[in-house]
């Protein structure tokens, strides 16, 4: 499952296809309702491809736990992410047994499951295709782009530093 270019942007609902990098952050789509928006570099945006469940042996990426709820559920939809705690929590073990359940919390199950139901309402859920060697094309691309941002911000400071130095006088 490619989730190399799916974004969760932090206060923002639902989950966004990244489009194209601008000067200033970039243009996303949203799953939802297809609108496009632009994401400045300073909002909190994450990768699903980036994230990872903790597991009592260590972490397992994202894209493992969406494979497996679509092998479970043959591709359809799986449990409603309004389900009671109890029920998400079953839920989950079966998906991934040894995750861990003191640092995943009901609200990262019913996350995962929410964007599972919306990644699959689109028709993204398909199987795995072997990954180019390297890091994804997106990921390069955000970082970029954020590493460009950092670089003008702290050029900006520097003149900003320098302007208010006053001339010293003898």
């Amino acid at each position: 499952m490619n989730l190399e270019k799916i974004l969760a942007i932090s206060g923002k609902p639902g989950l966004y296809v990244l489009k194209v990098q601008t000067r200033t952050g970039f243009v996303a789509e949203s799953l939802l309702d297809g609108k496009k928006i632009t994401v400045n570099l300073k909002s909190n945006v994450s990768l699903l491809s980036e994230i990872s469940i903790y597991t009592y042996e260590g972490e397992k990426p994202l894209s493992e736990i969406m494979q497996k709820i679509a092998d479970k559920e043959n591709k359809g939809p799986a449990l409603s992410h309004k389900e009671d705690n109890a029920k998400l929590a079953a839920y989950f073990k079966e998906i991934l047994p040894d995750y861990d359940e003191e640092r995943v919390y009901p609200s990262d199950i019913k996350k995962i499951l929410n964007w599972y139901s919306m990644l699959q309402a689109k028709g993204l859920i398909v199987d795995d295709v072997p990954a180019a060697e390297g890091t994804p094309a997106a990921v390069e691309e955000v970082a970029a782009v954020t590493e460009e941002t950092k670089e003008k911000e702290v050029k900006a400071t520097a003149k900003k530093a320098t302007a208010k130095k006053a001339p010293e006088k003898k």
